[in-house]
């Protein structure tokens, strides 16, 4: 009986000795889960992460030492990738995980607004380095210019044809070559018409006839003979022979074999159809002649501007290789269509061209001035515009900048109007617009879009 009690009291000995050991080895762990683990991560590629020092893979920077506690590098063992764990932490690749920064929303970070994009949250140091520059949208009453370029022609209301009236053969030309200035009543060829020659002997004879019954005691008779004379003097007239040919008629009293034509307008000579010794018959155009004292500006606008674009507006025109000199021009005229070609609105502009500076065919540089509205306005610099979507960057927390479609309106050089996107007091970001942009988009590419970029030097 007493070798049992002994052998019973050594085994429960035994069983307390590994009890305390058991308990020994619990403390050890628990203080060994409790200290901190090193890893390594790239400053320009933070969602990559070593457990051993190097160079990042992607861009070969040297890999920055970070001391993370084990508790948080073992939280969600099952997490991969790019996963946040329930305790806001960005778990990484490789099971590593990074606590967010203060003050950040994980999930507005996890529900980027631009598809394809994600917020990005830059620390001080790396703000400092990115350049980031900020700007309040304010709503601003706005001085809009609508500038196009515009084409110079003739004014249409200034250009004469001038044709014969008679079936003859042209003797002479006194204009000779296009481009020739002629002045009002100046000669312009003369021309032989055996149909005007016989109209000349029949004025001829009804001047005779109106002198011998002059003294007639009919007066029936007496005034026939006045109105033959004035009906032969009005198909002079309506062959369009100067008055003064039929004034030299009167006096001669002999028939001209050929009349001279005059001009009948001043102006340069735009059209020549004719030759000497060439046969002309009656609505045959011989020359054009164009005054281009006043002139036409035709501008194109593109579909968006038409609405902006009416009869009245003032206009400064400009020459794009004399930018110091600028003519004073009004819309004349906006034409009711589109050119199918080009889908823009044709507006006329009238303008005087007393020195002959703005001659047809030239391109000037149109600058319609727009009535000032009051609109939300951002700096122009601000929009990230691909032709398919324009898009900024809000900063909607402690250094973190969210990607915004909007819709924009008119631009100036320094500032454009946003319709939609933005409200008035946001602050968007101006300087280093590209660097987010890039970084936003490879963001977006990672599962989870998680966008957290820290700076803490060990540049190589």
């Amino acid at each position: 009986m007493k070798r049992a009690s002994h052998a019973s009291k050594r085994r429960r000995s035994a069983v307390a000795v590994a009890v305390l050991l058991l308990l020994a080895l619990v403390v050890v762990l628990a203080g060994c889960s409790k200290k901190e683990k090193a890893e390594y991560y790239c400053p320009m590629h933070p969602t990559y992460v070593s457990d051993r020092p190097g160079d990042c893979p992607i861009c070969n920077m040297r890999l920055v030492k970070r001391e993370v506690p084990a508790v948080a590098a073992q939280a969600d063992p099952g997490a991969t990738g790019g996963a946040h764990s329930e305790h806001g932490a960005m778990d990484m690749p490789g099971g590593m995980a990074m606590p967010a920064p203060a003050g950040v929303d994980t999930a507005a970070m996890r529900s980027g607004t631009v598809p394809g994009m994600a917020p990005v949250t830059l620390d001080e140091r790396g703000r400092e380095l990115a350049g980031i520059q900020i700007a309040v949208a304010r709503r601003e009453s706005v001085a809009r210019q609508v500038r196009t370029v515009g084409t110079v022609v003739p004014d249409e209301s200034r250009v004469r044809h001038i044709h014969t009236r008679i079936d003859g053969y042209v003797e002479k030309l006194y204009v000779t070559s296009m481009g020739q200035y002629v002045r009002k009543g100046e000669p312009v060829l003369d021309v032989y018409s055996p149909e005007l020659l016989a109209t000349q002997e029949e004025f001829l004879r009804a001047r005779e006839a109106a002198a011998r019954f002059a003294t007639s005691s009919i007066p029936e008779v007496k005034q026939g003979a006045v109105d033959l004379l004035l009906a032969a003097r009005r198909r002079l007239e309506l062959y369009e022979v100067p008055e003064n040919f039929i004034v030299d008629l009167e006096k001669r009293g002999t028939a001209q074999p050929h009349v001279t034509l005059v001009a009948q307008v001043a102006g340069y000579i735009t059209g020549k159809e004719v030759r000497e010794g060439q046969h002309v018959t009656p609505g045959q155009e011989l020359y054009m002649v164009t005054d281009l004292s006043w002139v036409w500006v035709e501008a194109n606008f593109y579909e968006n501007e038409a609405r902006l674009v009416s009869v009245g507006q003032k206009a400064t025109l400009s020459l794009p290789y004399d930018a110091q000199r600028s003519f004073a021009g009004r819309v004349s005229y906006v034409y009711p269509y589109l050119d199918p070609t080009t889908r823009t609105l044709k507006a006329r502009l009238e303008l005087a061209n007393p020195d002959l500076e703005l001659k047809p065919a030239m391109f000037v540089d149109v600058t319609l001035e727009v009535d000032a509205t009051p609109a939300l306005v951002i700096p122009a610099s601000a929009v990230l515009d691909s032709g398919v979507r324009q898009v900024v960057f809000v900063e909607t927390g402690p250094n973190l900048f969210e990607p915004r479609a909007v819709e924009i309106g008119l631009r100036t050089p320094e500032r454009v109007e946003i319709r939609s996107g933005l409200q008035e007091g946001e602050r968007v970001v101006v300087g280093a617009n590209f660097l987010l942009d890039s970084e936003s988009r490879l963001r977006g590419a990672l599962p989870g879009g998680q966008a957290t970029h820290q700076h803490e030097g060990g540049q190589r």
